[in-house]
């Protein structure tokens, strides 16, 4: 089974991912994974973090000669900051822990309830943890899960429907998407309601506060019957939600009209079916977002997910010391004012994992070239449903 491991904290030396399960043979470079960091990185809003790091990724097993052993795969980000924090991050009994504590929880953040769960009274020991520094490493594996997608012709996009109240109406092509949306700061199709999301930052930076907004993701190619309706946990749409809802920050998650659906008549709400000698079973519309019964259906999967604004703020809110137990006001960190593009980022690295491993599940293959005949096997064959004798 695919899987991984991240492990790292956000000023610590390194971020590392351990991805397991991966088949012999699938093209990957260190370049390919810093491609996808860099991406990350990117994104009107972000902090001044993003000015010191320069994520590289660093393959230190799993991997020879370009392709993969099908052994784990070990990638290492190293983190710059680190030279600024060695003395207070340290792991010996030298470490400098008195210095830079944080007493003073902020409300969103992980920080009371994990220093509840934990007994820290040091709550820089749950927030450097929880920072969304843990993503690139997320990133990373979502790198190497996308690899093997596009090896067999599944791709993923991303964009932003939303950043504040700015907000795009209307339900831009694929091909917009892929040529439009990449090309942006923001992730944004419509260069006019970019400048309105810009707009709402730069509001947002000169008041101390911050911003969240919604974001897209699209899978096409993916084959029909992944996932399965016959466990809960088997169940494709279900694993999606869970990898996207894990990403710090987002609030809700949504699969095609999600939502939308509570407010429609079932006739409105459905897609109906459509036979062709060419291209087998389809549909002319996509509600369900490419997904019936928590299995795919062979149409693009569609996910949506809203983004909460950043809890750390230039303009703290009430908080209480746990050392004092008296009225305070939240620390403060060096954060983003956004970071939604960011996220949509991310979000296609979960979904690339989730997609990756339901695929490997349902068409097992210890090597690249047996996946692919099995998935052009397979892509032939589900056309044929119904024609048994």
């Amino acid at each position: 089974m695919l899987r991984f491991l991240t492990a790292g904290e956000s000023h610590g030396p390194v971020l590392t991912t351990i991805i397991d399960g991966l088949p012999a043979g699938v093209p990957i470079t260190e370049e390919y994974i810093s491609r996808q960091l860099v991406r990350r990185q990117a994104g009107y809003g972000r902090g001044k973090r993003m000015q010191i790091e320069n994520d590289r990724a660093r393959i230190t097993s799993g991997v020879r000669g370009g392709l993969t052993l099908g052994s784990p795969v070990t990638v290492e980000i190293s983190n710059r900051d680190w030279r600024n924090w060695q003395e207070i991050m340290a792991s010996g009994r030298e470490a400098q822990v008195d210095q830079r504590k944080v007493t003073r929880p902020r409300p969103g953040h992980a920080d009371l309830a994990g220093g509840i769960k934990y007994r820290h009274e040091d709550l820089r020991n749950i927030l450097e943890r929880a920072s969304a520094r843990e993503t690139a490493a997320r990133v990373a594996a979502g790198a190497l899960s996308r690899a093997l997608l596009e090896a067999v012709d599944i791709n993923i996009v991303s964009h932003v429907i939303q950043i504040g109240k700015a907000k795009l109406d209307r339900i831009p092509s694929l091909e917009e998407i892929i040529n439009n949306a990449q090309a942006s700061e923001l992730l944004c199709v419509d260069a006019e309601v970019e400048a309105k999301m810009v707009r709402e930052i730069d509001l947002a930076k000169e008041a101390g506060d911050t911003l969240g907004g919604v974001i897209e993701i699209l899978a096409w190619g993916v084959p029909v019957g992944l996932g399965s309706h016959v466990q809960w946990d088997r169940r494709v749409d279900g694993e999606l939600a869970q990898a996207v809802m894990s990403i710090p920050a987002v609030k809700g998650v949504e699969i095609g009209m999600g939502f939308a659906t509570a407010a429609s008549h079932g006739s409105q709400a459905h897609d109906e079916i459509f036979y062709d000698p060419g291209k087998g079973y389809f549909r002319q519309t996509n509600r369900a977002g490419g997904t019936e019964g928590g299995i795919t259906n062979g149409e693009t999967v569609v996910i949506r997910a809203a983004m909460k604004p950043i809890p750390t703020l230039m303009q703290p809110l009430r908080s209480v010391d746990i050392k004092t137990k008296l009225p305070s006001v939240a620390s403060v960190e060096r954060s983003d004012v956004c970071a939604v593009p960011a996220a949509a980022v991310v979000a296609e690295a979960m979904v690339a994992f989730v997609l990756a491993r339901s695929l490997l599940a349902t068409l097992p293959a210890d090597h690249l070239e047996v996946l692919r005949e099995y998935v052009k096997r397979h892509r032939t064959s589900w056309k044929e449903i119904g024609n048994e004798n």
